[in-house]
């Protein structure tokens, strides 16, 4: 699902410069292998040791190769298989010659905020462009929690009222390896390691379960990402919840709610009409019992929409009714261009979180982060495409004079 913005609870952040890299495209040849890893083929990115470690074997190496290429993947993040140079010369020939390629994607844009929060356009092989940001939180100790907000789709077919992403259309699904890059660009632009992943941006990770599922396994046991630093985000897509309970994760199911009642819900959010809230709280409850996990929700409050004490009360009464336990996330609208929403004023977003609070319902509100970088969900992609780059862009690479930079 394609959230508003991801923001943080604690207000001090590390501003980071931006910068814009290009990546060098491989050719890829048509594959001379017959083995295909679970839909991303000839794709390196994505692939666990084991596969890795296999693919060497293939290829008439020993299976000590297959790690060497996990290290550079991973923790060196080299991003051309020709600058594999712990590798024999023949091996990185022999996988080039079977159409391999590692899938790191050139960044087209990087916006920093006055904050210190990151957005980067990344521009895919087919010229689609997709968002992914990086915030960074530097707590009183000086330690730094980097979170990356990554997407799950090439847009987004569910066409929330107030997103931006639906405003600019869907195209296609993201493959692992595009899901997995997103968190490696991020630790490359700010020199650290990501600690936390939600998939926030753009798309709705349920409609993309599979490969959502399989970045999660590689951002866990490769990227070494814990999976209750791990988030997936949804607005609910009927049957999916009950999917990934049968999973198991550690990690958080974050349900974007939106509304206390089925009627308001469907004018915010046009796919609630094919999942009655009753259905998604239902899902909700049942996946507490298989997982034993909290579900948080979402509610990105919308001035003279949701954001009453009336409908704080309503919800506070439909959680109670459903279970125990949950959390409320309020965020505040971040604007974008065109909506016909408004930024609810402090005095309404405190008062909201008040009548939760005394009806023993736990909440938090989100910081907004990234106003000035244009971090709404969708926002600054569209800024810049709603249909492919055109192939004649390839070679006109920005220079750094070029990236509009706030800060």
């Amino acid at each position: 699902m394609a959230l508003l913005q991801y923001v943080c609870s604690v207000p001090l952040a590390r501003a980071v410069r931006s910068r814009s890299r290009t990546i060098s495209s491989l050719a890829v040849t048509v594959p001379s292998l017959k083995k295909v890893v679970n839909g991303d083929s000839q794709v390196l990115l994505g692939m666990s040791e084991k596969e890795l470690q296999q693919l060497a074997m293939d290829l008439g190496q020993q299976s000590y190769r297959g790690k060497q290429l996990h290290h550079l993947l991973y923790k060196r993040k080299v991003k051309e298989i020709q600058d594999f140079s712990h590798l024999p010369q023949a091996f990185r020939n022999d996988l080039q010659d079977a159409g391999w390629r590692v899938g790191r994607s050139p960044i087209h844009r990087a916006v920093t905020a006055a904050d210190g929060t990151v957005k980067l356009l990344i521009k895919l092989e087919d010229n689609r462009l997709i968002e992914t940001v990086g915030i960074p939180v530097e707590d009183d100790k000086g330690s730094v929690r980097l979170t990356a907000c990554v997407s799950s789709q090439v847009g987004c077919p569910l066409r929330c009222s107030f997103c931006a992403t639906g405003k600019g259309g869907f195209s296609r699904n993201l493959q692992r390896h595009e899901i997995v890059e997103q968190v490696l660009a991020i630790e490359e632009l700010f020199k650290n390691r990501v600690t936390n992943v939600v998939f926030m941006g753009m798309g709705e990770p349920m409609l993309n379960l599979k490969a959502v599922l399989e970045a999660h396994r590689c951002l866990n046991k490769d990227v070494l990402i814990g999976q209750r630093m791990i988030t997936i985000s949804t607005v609910g897509v009927p049957n999916t919840i009950k999917k990934l309970a049968s999973h198991k994760l550690q990690s958080t199911l974050a349900v974007s709610l939106h509304a206390p009642n089925q009627t308001l819900r469907e004018s915010i959010v046009p796919s609630a009409k094919s999942y009655p809230l009753d259905a998604i709280m239902k899902d909700c409850r049942d996946y507490f019992l298989e997982t034993s996990r909290r579900v948080s929700f979402e509610y990105t409050l919308l001035a003279g929409v949701n954001d009453a004490v009336e409908h704080a009360i309503e919800l506070a009464d439909l959680l109670h009714e459903w279970g125990r336990g949950y959390h409320v996330n309020l965020i505040p609208f971040n604007p974008i261009e065109g909506s016909e929403y408004r930024r609810p004023y402090k005095k309404a977003v405190l008062a909201f979180s008040a009548a939760l609070e005394s009806r023993k319902i736990t909440v938090s509100v989100r910081q907004t982060r990234g106003l000035d970088a244009s971090a709404a969900c969708g926002q600054l992609r569209n800024e810049f495409q709603k249909t492919p780059l055109l192939t004649d862009s390839d070679n006109l690479q920005p220079s750094q004079a070029d990236i509009p930079i706030v800060c």
